[in-house]
C-alpha cells in the first residue's frame, strides 16, 4: 500500500511540474511572437513609380523589423478598395487620384490644399495620409527639345499665342479622355485662351504620347511629370504658369486600424517622403526602365544613398 501512495505522490508531482513548466513554456512563447511579428501588406499600382516606392517602402519596412508582403500591379481603384476593405495596410497614393477619381472633387491645383483635402475627406473612408513627399506626378504638356528652344515655346501661355497665330501648324498628342475631361486639353485651352482644332488633336494609347513625339509623330503631346522617357528622349515639360493642372502629390496612406496597431509609423515613414522630389523620382522610373535595373536594387541602393538603411 505504501508502495503505491508513494508511486502515486511521485506521479502527481511529475503531473504538475510538467503542466507548469508547459504553462510557463507557452506563455514565453507567445509574448515572443506577439512582440516579435510586425506583419504589413504593401499594395502598389501597375506602372513603374509605383514598384520602385513599393520597393522603397518595403526594404526599408523589413530593415526596420517588419515582416512584410507585397500585393503589386494592381490598377488604382483595385488597390485603393484593398486598402478600404484592409486586404492591404498601406501604399503610396497620388492627392489628384484620390480627391477626384475616388471621392468624385473637383481637382485643385495648389498642393497643399489639395493634400489638406483629401486628408480630411479620406478621414470618413477610414484611410489616413502620412506626409506627401515632394513628388508630383500631375499631368503636362511636352515638345521635343529642338523644336520648343527654335520656336520659343517654354511655357503653356508661350504655346497658346503660337497656337492663336498659326492655329493649323501643332499636332497635339492625347488620348480620348484627355482631350474631353474639364482638366484636360479643354481646360488648358479655356485657362490659357486658344483653341485647337478637331482635326489637330491626334489621339492615342497614353503610353505612345513620348514615342510618338520623339519621332515626329506629333509636334505637342500631354504627359505625366515624373516619366522617365521625357528625360530619355530629350523632351521638354511646358511649364504651366497658370497652374492649371491638378496637383497629384505621392503620399503613403495607411489604414486607420493599421495605423492604430502600429503607430510608430507615421515617424518612421517620414524620412522616405522628406527624401523624395519629382527630379528624384524620374531618375529612378529612368534607371528602371531605361537602363534596366531591376526595382529592387534601385530601391536599395537610394535607400542606402540617403542613410535609410545601410549597405
Amino acid at each position: 500500500m505504501k508502495k503505491v501512495l508513494s508511486f502515486l505522490l511521485v506521479l502527481s508531482l511529475v503531473f504538475v511540474a510538467a503542466c507548469g513548466g508547459g504553462g510557463s513554456e507557452e506563455s514565453s512563447g507567445n509574448e515572443g511572437s506577439g512582440d516579435g511579428e510586425k506583419k504589413l501588406v504593401i499594395g502598389a499600382k501597375n506602372f513603374t513609380e509605383q514598384f520602385v516606392l513599393s520597393k522603397i517602402l518595403s526594404i526599408y519596412l523589413k530593415e526596420n523589423g517588419y515582416e512584410v508582403e507585397e500585393k503589386n500591379n494592381m490598377a488604382s481603384q483595385v488597390v485603393r478598395t484593398a486598402l478600404e476593405n484592409q486586404q492591404v495596410d498601406l501604399y503610396w497614393e497620388y492627392t489628384g487620384t484620390s480627391l477626384v477619381t475616388y471621392n468624385d472633387q473637383d481637382p485643385i491645383a495648389d498642393a497643399d490644399q489639395a493634400y489638406e483635402a483629401v486628408k480630411e475627406i479620406d478621414k470618413k473612408n477610414g484611410i489616413v495620409w502620412l506626409n506627401p513627399a515632394d513628388v508630383n506626378n500631375t499631368y503636362t504638356l511636352m515638345m521635343r527639345q529642338d523644336d520648343s528652344d527654335e520656336l520659343g515655346i517654354k511655357t503653356i501661355s508661350d504655346l497658346a499665342e503660337y497656337m492663336n497665330e498659326n492655329p493649323d501648324e501643332l499636332l497635339i498628342g492625347t488620348n480620348a479622355e484627355f482631350a474631353t475631361r474639364p482638366d484636360g486639353i479643354k481646360g488648358v485651352q479655356k485657362t490659357y485662351g486658344f483653341e485647337v482644332p478637331s482635326s489637330n488633336l491626334k489621339k492615342m494609347d497614353s503610353g505612345l504620347f513620348y514615342q510618338a513625339l520623339r519621332d515626329g509623330q506629333v509636334d505637342v503631346a500631354t504627359g505625366f511629370m515624373t516619366d522617365s522617357r521625357i528625360k530619355a528622349f530629350d523632351l521638354v515639360t511646358l511649364e504651366d504658369d497658370k497652374n492649371f493642372f491638378p496637383a497629384y502629390h505621392a503620399a503613403i496612406t495607411v489604414h486607420e486600424d493599421s495605423l492604430a496597431k502600429y503607430p510608430e509609423l507615421e515617424e518612421l515613414l517620414k524620412p522616405l517622403a522628406e527624401n523624395l522630389d519629382s527630379e528624384t523620382m524620374m531618375d529612378l522610373n529612368y534607371r528602371v526602365d531605361i537602363d534596366e535595373e531591376s526595382e529592387t536594387d534601385v530601391a536599395r541602393s537610394w535607400l542606402v544613398e540617403n542613410g535609410l538603411i545601410e549597405e
